[in-house]
């Protein structure tokens, strides 16, 4: 039980790891934000062990990210910047683990061997991953970066994360289907 513990805490520093260097792997956008990879591993680890080592993974990914100093952040108040990178960086890569919402619907797929559920039900879980990374984002975007809205900041936070989110969820669908199809072991903890 204790191996399995050891075992389990490895492979999310492995794979939150993998996350961090992929995040370099990036298309910036002109207006800000970038187009990554960063969320396959996440996506991955929450497939191949559930939504808490999702969560766990995603976690590191924003602890990464906020430790070595690869952030942005509104010139506010320490207290604001403090909060605004708990939930632009730990909470948003943190939420992308809930995809393995969606494992126990893929791991049936993956034993009837039908390739169109197995790619439906990972891109939902990417969906569902992304959608709850870009609501967070969105809410970062109103507290936080409001000053920089030109009238309604609910749709300047919404269309600007919009921009960047909406590609990432689909490169990130796409790979990860492309991955999981290719390679199902990928997904099962005993490979």
């Amino acid at each position: 039980m204790r191996n399995l513990r050891v075992l389990l805490m490895v492979e999310i520093a492995i794979f939150a790891a993998l996350g961090f260097v992929l995040d370099f792997v990036a298309f910036r956008m002109p207006q800000g934000g970038s187009v990554s990879l960063v969320m396959i591993p996440i996506v991955l680890m929450a497939f191949r062990r559930g939504v808490l080592a999702g969560v766990a993974t995603g976690f590191l990914v924003g602890l990464l990210q906020i430790v070595t100093g690869f952030i942005s952040v509104a010139p506010l108040s320490f207290g604001f910047v403090v909060m605004q990178v708990i939930l632009d960086y730990l909470l948003a890569y943190s939420v992308v683990g809930f995809a393995g919402l969606l494992r126990g619907r893929y791991l049936e797929a993956t034993l009837t061997k039908k390739t169109g559920k197995i790619v439906l039900m990972v891109t939902l879980g990417v969906l569902l991953g992304s959608f709850l990374r870009y609501v967070t984002h969105v809410i970062t975007g109103i507290l936080f970066f409001g000053m920089f809205a030109d009238g309604n900041v609910f749709i300047y936070s919404a269309v600007y994360n919009a921009t960047y989110m909406i590609p990432v969820a689909v490169v990130a669908a796409v790979v990860c289907s492309l991955l999981f199809v290719t390679a199902p072991r990928l997904t099962r903890p005993e490979s």
